[in-house]
């Protein structure tokens, strides 16, 4: 630990909201449909795309039909993505020859990818077809994520709106979503990885000599495409099985930077967005705030448990001064980077890795954890982790409005019963799924097959697993073999519980706000754009993480660390 990799840290996140803003503001002419520097080349194609599909761009939904939209969207997609991985085997642009996928790893992959959490059973370079990953995986990354900004954008709307009925059209928010911010990023990142000297080939491998003078076979595809959209949607799911620790996912400090940022970027900008629509922009810097507080406090307990805590290999070898714990961490990065990254993917619904956080210390690993199971809305899914924040706010004005015995208002909107019904509801969905799968693979035998540890290790690898499928997450504890039916079936259902049983709810707290009135601000009325209302949200989020799964993580991480000391002695 030194003042180079606290350094290193800060500018980090620093720099993803200096990038994150600027994007905020363009992506909020884009939900307004205002004029954007892009309606030259996209207003045809968008216009296109109404045409082709009968979309009436003028014609608003309501919250019931906005959430049947996303749902019926979403189900095609998993169909689509689903027949495609199975049918493989049979399909062009397979140069690898790789056959179908099996039932329940397919159902698993669908699931994923659908629902943005990009989860991954199988190692991308010895599994999966080229046509698979473009046509399939790729396209997924660009849509499930378009999803997640279309509801984002409707929640906004339904702060902005006074009496209204309806909270604007899925299908116009999609699609622009992906035509005007998804791609426009991805295609830029792309090329710059590409001149940073990440692959983009349709072959299926190139030989190289070792300097040992032997043939190595190195697997090949379109890797930057799909790098870029994997940062940007906050997707995850890497080409290749160790994800950005690969040296062809992310070679070099300069490619690290640019995947890290554009990692949070367009997730912090959603937040930007959201106050621009919403007339609310020193609410929203608030939300910032709780965010970057609170993702900075991940990184810098990560990084100080990579580097001060003693390592019982190093001290049996007569080791004392080793600076950080390496193990699975890649020297071209360090320990700061990894950190950094491994607070900003679990911070963040991504789930891409340039460390194997399973080699983490255990207090490393615990914060990680953590990090997902606080509700992923630090800052989240691009779209899922803004609406995931606005949920938590409600819920602080209610309890600020408990304590002084009145109605509580946010933004201008009353929040009363419904709204809070459907709160509890959404912020329920993570422990109930997390906890219970957790509990009966702890004794199942046949889930006790996929771990690699026993005792409070092995705990840690199944509440590590069920906490980054059910919070859209997707990255892993490497000891998992999780490519089996029961650990596929189950995280494919805590998938589906994280994403669409905690989105419906919104979308129906959405359309109860829209219907309210815009009330003004009184003398009682809570500030919820001052300091005061940052630590009250950070307090909700703190203590609701941590009464629902402190006891879990006392009997896996927290024990662990104690027999780390004990050993190191």
């Amino acid at each position: 630990m030194d003042w180079r990799g606290w350094a290193e840290i800060v500018f980090t996140i620093a720099l993803t909201v200096a990038v994150g803003w600027p994007l905020g503001i363009y992506m909020a002419r884009v939900w307004a449909r205002e004029k954007t520097p892009l309606d030259l080349v996209l207003k045809p194609v968008e216009a296109g795309f109404y045409a082709a599909l009968g979309i009436d761009r003028n014609k608003g939904q309501n919250w019931l039909g906005y959430a049947g939209a996303f749902l019926a969207f979403s189900a095609a997609g998993f169909v689509l993505l689903y027949g495609l991985l199975r049918l493989q085997g049979l399909l062009p642009l397979n140069p690898q020859g790789f056959d179908g996928v099996s039932p329940h790893l397919a159902f698993n992959t669908a699931v994923s990818f659908v629902t943005n959490t990009n989860w991954q059973s199988y190692g991308g370079e010895t599994t999966l077809s080229s046509l698979s990953q473009m046509a399939g995986l790729t396209v997924q990354n660009f849509v499930s994520a378009g999803a997640g900004l279309a509801v984002a954008a409707a929640v906004a709307r339904a702060f902005a709106a006074d009496r209204g009925e309806t909270l604007g059209n899925f299908w116009v928010d999609l699609t622009r979503s992906v035509l005007y911010v998804l791609l426009p990023v991805s295609i830029v990142t792309a090329l710059a990885l590409v001149a940073a000297g990440v692959p983009q080939s349709l072959l299926a491998n190139v030989t190289a000599k070792t300097l040992e003078g032997a043939d190595q076979i190195i697997a090949l595809f379109p890797v930057a495409s799909q790098e870029a959209i994997k940062q940007w949607g906050t997707n995850g799911g890497g080409l290749f099985n160790v994800n950005s620790a690969h040296p062809l996912e992310n070679p070099t400090p300069l490619t690290n930077l640019i995947e890290v940022v554009s990692l949070n970027a367009l997730a912090f900008g959603t937040v930007i967005a959201f106050g621009r629509v919403a007339g609310a922009r020193k609410e929203a810097r608030a939300l910032l705030a709780a965010m970057v507080i609170l993702v900075g406090l991940g990184a810098a307990a990560i990084y100080s448990s990579e580097t001060l805590t003693p390592q019982p290999a190093m001290v049996a070898a007569g080791i004392t001064d080793a600076p950080a714990n390496m193990e699975g961490k890649e020297v071209r990065f360090g320990a700061a980077a990894s950190a950094v990254w491994a607070a900003q993917t679990t911070g963040a619904s991504n789930g891409s890795v340039n460390s194997m956080h399973g080699s983490f210390m255990p207090l490393g690993g615990g914060v990680a954890m953590f990090l997902m199971q606080l509700g992923e809305i630090l800052p989240g899914g691009v779209g899922s982790g803004l609406y995931g924040m606005v949920v938590m706010a409600l819920l602080a004005v209610f309890v600020a409005g408990l304590m002084v015995g009145r109605t509580p208002e946010y933004l201008g909107k009353k929040v009363e019963t419904r709204e809070i019904k459907f709160a509890m509801l959404a912020v329920l969905i993570l422990p109930t799924a997390i906890l219970g799968f957790s509990a009966v693979s702890a004794v199942l035998p046949v889930a006790l097959e996929g771990l690699l540890n026993k005792g409070p290790r092995g705990l840690s690898e199944i509440l590590y697993a069920y906490s980054s499928a059910a919070g859209n997450n997707g990255s892993a504890f490497a000891g998992l073999t999780a490519n089996a039916p029961w650990w596929n079936t189950t995280l494919g259902i805590a998938m589906l519980l994280g994403r669409f049983a905690y989105a419906i709810p919104v979308i129906a707290i959405a359309g109860a706000i829209a219907a309210k009135p815009k009330l003004a601000p009184t003398a009682g009325t809570l500030p919820s754009d001052s300091p005061l209302f940052v630590g009250l949200l950070i307090g909700i989020i703190l203590i609701l993480g941590g009464l629902q799964f402190f006891p879990a993580l006392a009997l896996g991480p927290i024990v662990e660390h104690f027999q780390v000391l004990a050993a190191a002695r």
